[in-house]
């Protein structure tokens, strides 16, 4: 079976039902890799498809949301973007400095700056219920795979939550 949207266009699925579809977005001066995925093609609604349409085309707003969040988790010494940060100076030291692509004074502002949109990969079964609909992927660095904040949205664009992938 498969499923045809105007955005998408054939989703077919798997042996096993699932859908997946993948495809490089460019995003300003980089690319980002964009994944739709559900384990059940029965579980993906026109709804679902059109919401992570809209969600792909209005990317650049739903960064500027997700790094909006990361800003506000700052004054909170304990949140997972403070880790994070912390983290990257430690192991980048000195050569921290040199991720930075604008530095204002605030090493932690200037970290989230910094932060390259890696991916973003859209939960289509999970439309309109309590978990993410879609994962942004950040990395200071794009060559450390496992040094990566993720942003978790709501079927709404809002932000769930921010974690680390540990």
């Amino acid at each position: 079976m498969a499923i045809e949207h105007d955005f998408f266009g054939l989703l077919e699925s798997g042996p096993d039902g699932s859908i997946f579809w993948s495809e490089n977005v460019e995003f300003g001066d980089q690319s980002v890799t964009v994944d739709l995925t559900a384990p059940d093609q029965d579980d993906v609604s026109a709804a679902a498809l059109d919401v992570a349409a809209a969600m792909i085309s209005a990317l650049e707003d739903i960064d500027m949301r997700a790094r909006q969040a990361m800003m506000s988790e700052l004054d909170d010494r304990t949140s997972e973007v403070i880790e994070y940060i912390m983290q990257q100076q430690e192991q980048l030291g000195d050569e921290l400095q040199d991720q930075l692509v604008d530095i204002s004074g605030d090493v932690h502002v200037d970290v989230i700056r910094s932060l390259q949109l890696m991916s973003m990969t859209i939960l289509a079964d999970e439309h309109g219920g309590s978990e993410p609909f879609a994962v942004l992927e950040y990395a200071l660095d794009p060559d450390a795979a496992d040094d990566v904040l993720l942003v978790n949205l709501a079927t709404d664009g809002a932000v769930q939550s921010v974690t680390s992938a540990d």
